[in-house]
């Protein structure tokens, strides 16, 4: 659950549908499918096999299958990309905690400018900042308690939550009137619309949606019983993961379709700016329905970026703990305390220090910039590359197989997969996001 919930985020339920709605639907959803098991699965399992291989953090993991290698450099690759991702995740994380607070006080109500609420919210120089500082102690609440007594027991419930508001909310979304459309935009390909772009399009969603690439899921396997297999492990976290993405495609497109004159290609404003107006316009005979439907959607939002914030955190986290000796409790301070300040700087990159930039970026967008187009995929091309051509099959292959007393179907299959096809698609990710 725990492993699932790090790759379960608001990338499967805000950038997930924007990416559908920018490149045409069923057809996306399709090719998407395709690349998370052929090119995001191999690299979790990659990361699996480091993780529990070692039982350490994603530094002290390299530190114990490569001592004295270079290959460490990966490990801090991941732990300063968590520190990164969740400085500015947690921004938008905060926005949708003031969404979520904003929607049960039933201020996103019919006649106003959403264009202009959210603007006025994100530039606003201490707002933002302070949703943001709880959404983050939140976050740490949860990590200083521990692997047994904090991450693992909160993601028991947080996942299975996740997934029955979904199914209310869908259950909700296809009543409406335009669910008809909604679904057919859905589950119709039109293969006519698979261009280059969508194909890497949804190559790098499929690969950033799982979070591999930064270790999480290493540090997660490093507490891996020895009898957890590997490989169906793997293929549950994808599958769970594709599934919240598209069943929340079924909670937003049949409402976007039922309110005419909105767009499925909203962009990055479709859940702050699109969604509240298509939630009064659809509701607007039954203003209570529409005020819970609303709610509890953003609460979904909520509990999808807390889980992955937990994931981040706990990367830098056991790092410090494992390697300066410091207590659990004390090392997440220290992440907190950073990441508040960190983030702090991407928040105000939308207002007071709009004109501050760095490489011509704010804060917000040099930190994505940072992890998205660099630490991810070089971090999955390194690790896919040390699992395949650095350590001793015959150690890959036992932590596959659990010391061979599980038999892996299609494992030679699996090891192809990690040798050449994911490293070869991350870099194709890679050259395209620097290319653009």
């Amino acid at each position: 659950m725990a492993s699932a919930g790090s790759a379960v985020g608001l990338g499967n339920i805000w950038r997930f549908p924007t990416e559908v709605g920018n490149n045409g639907g069923a057809a996306f959803i399709l090719v998407y499918l395709c690349f998370v098991f052929l090119l995001a699965m191999p690299v979790m399992l990659a990361e699996f096999v480091i993780g529990r291989g070692s039982k350490a953090n994603t530094v002290g993991a390299y530190r114990t299958l490569a001592p004295g290698k270079p290959w460490i450099v990966a490990g801090f690759m991941g732990v300063l990309g968590g520190i990164l991702v969740l400085s500015f995740y947690s921004v938008v994380a905060g926005w949708t905690l003031h969404y979520t607070v904003e929607s049960f006080a039933n201020q996103l109500t019919a006649g106003q400018d959403f264009s202009a609420v959210f603007n006025k919210f994100v530039t606003n120089p201490w707002k933002p900042i302070a949703f943001q500082l709880v959404f983050l102690l939140m976050t740490h609440f949860v990590v200083s308690r521990g692997v047994e007594g904090g991450i693992e027991r909160y993601s028991k419930v947080m996942m299975p939550v996740l997934f029955l508001i979904i199914v209310v909310l869908m259950c909700f979304s296809l009543s409406m009137p335009g669910a008809g459309e909604g679904l057919r935009f859905l589950l119709q390909p039109d293969f006519s619309k698979v261009t280059t772009g969508v194909v890497l399009s949804a190559m790098g969603q499929a690969f950033f949606s799982l979070s591999v690439g930064l270790g999480c899921l290493a540090t997660y396997a490093s507490y891996f019983k020895k009898e957890t297999p590997l490989v169906s492990s793997a293929f549950s976290v994808c599958l769970l993961d594709s599934l919240i993405a598209i069943l929340s495609g079924f909670i937003i497109f049949p409402a976007v379709f039922s309110v005419p004159g909105v767009s499925p290609d909203a962009g990055p404003g479709l859940v702050y700016i699109t969604l509240p107006h298509v939630f009064n316009e659809a509701f607007a005979g039954l203003p209570l329905l529409g005020y819970l439907f609303s709610g509890m959607f953003y609460v979904l939002l909520l509990l999808a970026a807390l889980t992955s914030t937990i994931s981040m955190h706990e990367i830098a986290t056991a790092f410090i703990h494992e390697n300066y000796k410091l207590s659990r409790n004390s090392a997440a301070v220290v992440v907190t305390l950073v990441c508040i300040v960190l983030g702090a700087a991407c928040s105000l990159s939308f207002g007071p220090w709009s004109d501050v930039k760095i490489w011509n970026r704010g804060f917000f967008d040099l930190f994505d910039f940072l992890t998205a187009k660099f630490l991810m995929p070089l971090g999955g091309i390194l690790i896919t590359m040390f699992v395949e051509w650095y350590l001793d099959r015959r150690f890959v292959v036992e932590q596959l197989t659990n010391g061979g007393t599980l038999k892996v179907r299609c494992l030679s299959v699996l090891l192809f997969l990690i040798r050449w096809v994911a490293p070869i698609g991350v870099g194709i990710v890679f050259l395209n996001e620097i290319a653009n």
